[in-house]
């Protein structure tokens, strides 16, 4: 039954009982309101409690009850089978109603209600509400401030959300929108500003003006003009194509960035002087200089050809680098203006379509091409840049930026002292466009890696001598000597900071070698508390500068990093642990040098971790255990601490996946390190490793991958099985039945347990491994199957009597693959049907009933039928056909496999064998004759590798066990030439006569190759 206006009164007791405190008036009410959003008439009662003015002072039930409204648009808007959601008369009256009421004076409520608007015009606009921009323009007329900000609001919410429709047609009405509504929204802009600054020149005018006294109609003004900013913004950005794709000007941004500039530069003065006496309007200034500095980023970053325009672009960034390098005092501490000006600049430094083409040109009927019209724009635009800056601008950016922005200021160093850890991730994981100081390093390090040309020479070469004269000039007014923190003291720190950023670019000016034992050593050397600062410094140093550090230099090095690593001072020695990181996956990383310091290495790290809170912190340091561990040798002598280490990590761990999943990592390399001696380990690792593979386990979603990892690495590294390992095979089955993502390291685990399991695993798991290859074989792609198809070979060799029976539907499967079409032009599907054929060959060689069984089976007769495969003759015969034409694309020994296969089918009792014989004999003829020249890489390692025996006393590894296996593989005990001979004997006795006068048909050159292969008289 639909719900009408004499519900309403019920309506409202829900909504406000929804909010009860108390369950027994909360429970029913919200059981009540679910039952009754799919009826109709529910958004339209729900629209009345919004709206009675009876109703004002009940904020929270009003808003609840646009809550619930917006919940049912989301839902019942669009037509649903499963309800007959709202209808359309009831959508009609809905919309209306809305876009009648625009004094609402809660501005939380107003906001709903423009998101609600907004939801409703994404799916009805414009078919179902074509006049919605037409209904809000038309009231804008006649409104006051309060319903003009309020239908500003809605248009921005609206126009935000059809932005983010990406149909073409919708795009399509959106630069229509855009076309009709640009003018009105930029004049009503224009209109504003004026109106904004006269209040203001007002306001600084009269100082006897109350804080509570501000005028309000101003305020809102203020507001309305935001939103028409953020308007104008989505209209230009959102209702024009990119110029840089269609190379088509947009006349708006030569319109209004220059306005916007304007506008900037009225606004700013008003930063100081309303602070204390205007707190809301000087809140208006900060938001308003930074909207419009991000609004221009976003115009050059859409429409960076329109914004290349001379008077557009020089005016910019003439502003911008002003600002930066020569502020007026106040905008010091208007770091987000600062930082926009700063973003400015990189973006237009670092675009790609402001660089010279180096790409030719074909011309075309019409004599200029869209790359020429780039070329001539990116040239002018290059001009510009040139002009705006010569080498002194260029030079004083970079000593500003080093010597105003880097340097530490007295907040950051009361954040230092108050908490480090969090000081040194500050600094390291900030994003840049929210903080001064890496914003400022990112412009810095943007200078060196544009590599423009200013002149004669590139930036890098211009700034590099730049910066080491800088280096020595702090260097040699603050001696190392100097323990106060004094300016020279703070500006030393941010040159070395500078110094590191670029290190790349610095090596041809300076020397590290003569610059470690010269200054940082001995900044090192001294202890005093204050010096922590150039300390954390010399620690990044010593880890950027890390590939210009030479052997003679690395052993010193290695030590201050230890001795940083052993401090006092937590945000050094977080600096120190990543510096080492970096040491220890260096290339050249000398092991021979850091060998005897692991010990104090690792007590170090051990230490760290343990007095480090921060979730980030304990990461690093684990990290750096982990690296520690995969690339030094002398782990096992640190086993027994590591273990315990490990064991106390785990246990604290519980709830931090992102932990877990280092230790995970850590753990890995460990048991890598340990190799045979990773028994040692299993009683901390096991029982990780179950609760990693547990699918039901509540952060399966984050430890499965690299779970899976550390069970790969344990079991390729195990000296035997245990039962531990042989139980837990049975997760791998749930982890395949949820999905493949984890195919590859799957494939690898279920082939060390057949290595190392041997027939207890087989004995144990073998509908475990029938339910895996049945769940994979015929549900994955070609790359799937090539890497699962190794396993299958593998049972069948190492269990050519037991396996068959149990795998008999996968291997099925691998006959309707051989047998089906379509690779002609897949070399992927060929492989697949070539590694699928020599499986089968095999097994007709060591196990031959089993597949004269499989073919001759009805069932997979059917299945070859369901997937539309015609058979005219024997499966075995179909099967010659595959194996002859995939022989070439097969290994050497799948070569041989096949040839030995071919020969035994000359002993089926069956007249067509003879149709085939020449087809057989060629096949046999050329794995003989090339057996010898076509011996693999692989297969020569491998028996050379067999023939040696490991020392007495040492477990063998997991390859040499391979190794072994193919060693021992039965078909390298079998001779082709002698099955050959005798089946062609057996061959004779069956057929008689009509064998001979097969084999008469024969090409002469066929038969004396034969007799050759064969060693025939």
């Amino acid at each position: 039954m639909a719900l009408t206006a004499s519900d309403v009164p019920a309506m409202y007791s829900l909504l406000s009982n929804s909010m009860s405190a108390d369950h027994r008036l909360r429970g029913p009410a919200e059981e009540a309101l679910a039952q009754s959003e799919s009826r109709p008439g529910f958004c339209s009662c729900l629209l009345e409690v919004i709206t009675a003015k009876d109703l004002a002072p009940q904020t929270d039930v009003r808003m609840m009850a646009t809550v619930y409204f917006k919940n049912s648009v989301n839902r019942y808007w669009r037509h649903r089978r499963d309800s007959s959601g709202i209808s359309n008369e009831e959508k009609m009256h809905l919309r209306q109603k809305l876009l009648t009421y625009l004094r609402e004076e809660n501005d939380q409520i107003a906001l709903m209600l423009a998101v609600l608007i907004s939801k409703i015009a994404r799916i009805d606009y414009p078919k179902e509400w074509p006049d919605i921009f037409l209904v809000l323009s038309q009231q804008l007329q006649s409104a006051d401030v309060l319903a003009s900000h309020r239908i500003f609001l809605i248009l921005f919410r609206t126009l935000k959300e059809l932005s983010t429709k990406r149909l073409t047609s919708d795009q399509r009405n959106f630069a229509e929108i855009s076309s009709h509504f640009f003018d009105y929204s930029w004049r009503l802009w224009q209109s504003d500003v004026q109106t904004i600054l006269h209040g203001f020149s007002s306001l600084s005018q009269n100082c006897n003006l109350n804080a509570e006294d501000q005028p309000h109609e101003l305020y809102l003004t203020c507001e309305r003009w935001l939103l028409c900013s953020k308007i104008v913004r989505q209209l230009v950005i959102s209702g024009f194509q990119s110029d840089s794709k269609c190379f088509q000007e947009v006349r708006p941004v030569k319109e209004v960035s220059p306005v916007f500039l304007s506008a900037i530069q009225s606004l700013l003065p008003y930063y100081s002087s309303f602070q204390k006496q205007y707190p809301k309007f000087w809140d208006i200034v900060k938001r308003a200089c930074t909207k419009l500095m991000k609004i221009l980023v976003a115009f050059q970053g859409r429409h960076p050809y329109s914004f290349g325009d001379k008077f557009v672009l020089s005016s910019v960034m003439d502003i911008c680098l002003n600002k930066i390098t020569d502020p007026e005092p106040y905008l010091l501490s208007f770091e987000q203006f600062l930082i926009q000006c700063m973003v400015m600049i990189k973006n237009i430094l670092e675009c790609k379509e402001y660089k010279p083409s180096v790409t030719g040109r074909v011309m075309d009927e019409n004599g200029v091409t869209l790359e020429l019209m780039k070329k001539n724009i990116s040239s002018a635009v290059g001009g510009v840049l040139t002009s705006l800056l010569p080498t002194e601008r260029i030079v004083h950016l970079c000593n500003v930026l080093i010597s105003r922005y880097f340097v530490l200021t007295a907040n950051d160093l009361e954040e230092w002292y108050r908490n480090p850890e969090s000081f040194h991730h500050e600094q390291d994981m900030v994003q840049w466009t929210e903080k001064l100081r890496p914003c400022a390093e990112a412009l810095y390090i943007v200078l060196f890696e544009t590599n423009s040309q200013v002149g004669a020479i590139y930036t890098s070469q211009l700034l590099g001598p730049v910066v080491v004269s800088l280096l020595q000039e702090s260097m040699n007014n603050c001696p190392t000597s100097v323990t106060e923190i004094t300016p020279a003291l703070l500006l030393k720190d941010a040159v070395y900071g500078a110094t590191a950023y670029v290190y790349y670019e610095l090596s041809n000016y300076l020397s590290f070698k003569d610059w470690f034992n010269g200054a940082l050593s001995l900044e090192l050397s001294n202890e005093h508390p204050n010096l922590r600062i150039i300390h954390r410094k010399v620690a990044v140093i010593l880890g950027q500068w890390v590939s210009e550090i030479k052997d003679d230099t690395k052993r010193p090095v290695y030590c201050s990093l230890i001795r940083l690593l052993q401090g006092k001072d937590l945000a050094v020695r977080l600096a120190a642990c990543r510096s080492l990181c970096l040491h220890i996956e260096d290339a050249n990383f000398s092991e021979r040098e850091f060998v005897d310091l692991l010990p104090v290495c690792w007590d170090s790290c051990f230490k760290l971790f343990e007095e480090v809170q921060e979730f980030d912190s304990k990461v690093q340091v684990l990290n750096l255990i982990s690296i520690l561990i995969g690339h030094v040798s002398e782990v096992i002598p640190f086993a027994n601490k590591l273990v315990q280490f490990f064991q106390k990590v785990w246990e604290e761990s519980s709830g931090e996946s992102l932990l877990q999943i280092q230790l995970l990592v850590a753990l890995k390399n460990f048991v890598v390190a340990l190799g045979y001696q990773s028994p040692i380990c299993y009683n901390i690792l096991l029982p990780i490793l179950e609760n990693g593979i547990d699918i039901n386990s509540p952060d399966e979603l984050n430890l499965l991958e690299d779970s899976m990892l550390l069970w790969e690495a344990t079991l390729s590294h195990a000296p035997s099985m245990v039962p531990q390992l042989l139980q837990y095979f049975s997760r791998l089955v749930d982890i395949m039945e949820r999905n493949f993502d984890h195919l590859q390291v799957a494939v690898n685990i279920i082939e060390d347990y057949i290595i190392l399991g041997g027939n207890d695993f087989l004995s144990m798991h073998a509908t475990n491994i029938a339910k895996i290859l049945d769940l994979v074989i015929g549900n994955v792609n070609n790359k799937g199957l090539l890497s699962v198809l190794p396993v299958v070979d593998i049972l069948v060799q190492c269990f050519p009597m037991e396996v068959p029976p149990l795998i008999s539907s996968t291997l099925q499967k691998l006959i309707v693959i051989c047998l089906s079409g379509g690779d002609d032009h897949d070399p992927s599907k060929t492989s697949v049907k070539a590694s699928s054929a020599a499986i089968l060959a095999r097994l007709l060689v060591m196990n031959t009933n089993s597949l004269a069984q499989l073919a001759s089976d009805p069932s997979t007769s059917l299945l070859l039928q369901t997937a539309s495969i015609p058979v005219q003759e024997n499966i075995l015969l179909c099967l010659v056909d595959i194996w002859v034409d995939k022989v070439d694309n097969v290994s050497s020994i799948q070569k041989k496999t096949i040839g030995l296969a071919l020969s035994i089918i000359l002993t089926l009792r069956l007249p067509q064998v003879l149709d085939k014989l020449d087809q057989i004999l060629s096949v046999c003829t050329s794995v003989i004759l090339g057996r010898n020249d076509d011996l693999t890489e692989e297969e020569s390692s491998g028996d050379m590798g067999s023939s040696a025996s490991p020392d007495e006393g040492t477990i063998p590894s997991k390859e040499f066990r391979k190794r072994q296996i193919k060693f021992s593989d039965s078909i390298n005990q079998l001779s082709l030439e002698e099955c050959v001979k005798e089946n062609l004997q057996t061959c004779a006795a069956i057929h008689g006569e009509s064998f001979n006068a097969a084999m008469s048909s024969m090409h002469p050159s066929a038969f004396a190759q034969l007799k050759q292969a064969l060693k025939m008289p």
